[in-house]
């Protein structure tokens, strides 16, 4: 097991010190998904949601919660995040619209909390957009598929 690097020699929260690492290109991939009633995805699909074009607003909150994440979450470093990818796609008969998030950078540390409050801030925009139409939504499954770059190396999840 690694040790915990978000902790000093007495156990107290630390950012971690990533001035000697070297920079490298690094992409994270990270998918969830949201749960609906299949009527509900007629509706966002047809762009009967009162509030608007969901996968439209939906996106644009994903890549603004990417750029925002060291502001969220308070070990995270800020990165200069150098492409943001959001992807939708539907599958009225499960009622799900799955999300994937692709985030990239050149950096010293990697970009997978980026990834995940991209798909998390996602798939919460769709739950807000969508709520007056179908209040027993489940926002599901988000979890890191890929990682590249760093001392690591790349890392996929088995299916």
């Amino acid at each position: 097991m690694t040790a915990i690097s978000h902790l000093d020699e007495k156990g107290k929260a630390r950012m971690v010190d990533v001035t000697r690492k070297a920079s490298t290109v690094r992409t994270a991939v990270v998918r969830g998904k949201v749960l609906m009633h299949p009527e509900t995805v007629d509706m966002i699909e047809s762009e009967g949601i009162a509030k608007g074009n969901v996968l439209g607003v939906a996106k644009i909150a994903g890549i603004m919660a990417a750029k925002r994440t060291s502001d969220l979450i308070p070990m995270c470093h800020p990165l200069e995040l150098t492409g943001i990818d959001m992807q939708f796609t539907i599958n009225r008969d499960r009622g799900e619209i799955a999300i994937e998030a692709k985030v990239s950078t050149v950096g010293r540390t990697g970009v997978e909390m980026e990834a995940m409050t991209a798909v998390s801030v996602a798939a919460l925009t769709i739950y807000d957009m969508c709520k007056s139409a179908d209040k027993w939504m489940i926002l599901s499954d988000i979890k890191l598929m890929t990682k590249q770059g760093g001392k690591s190396g790349t890392l996929v999840r088995e299916s």
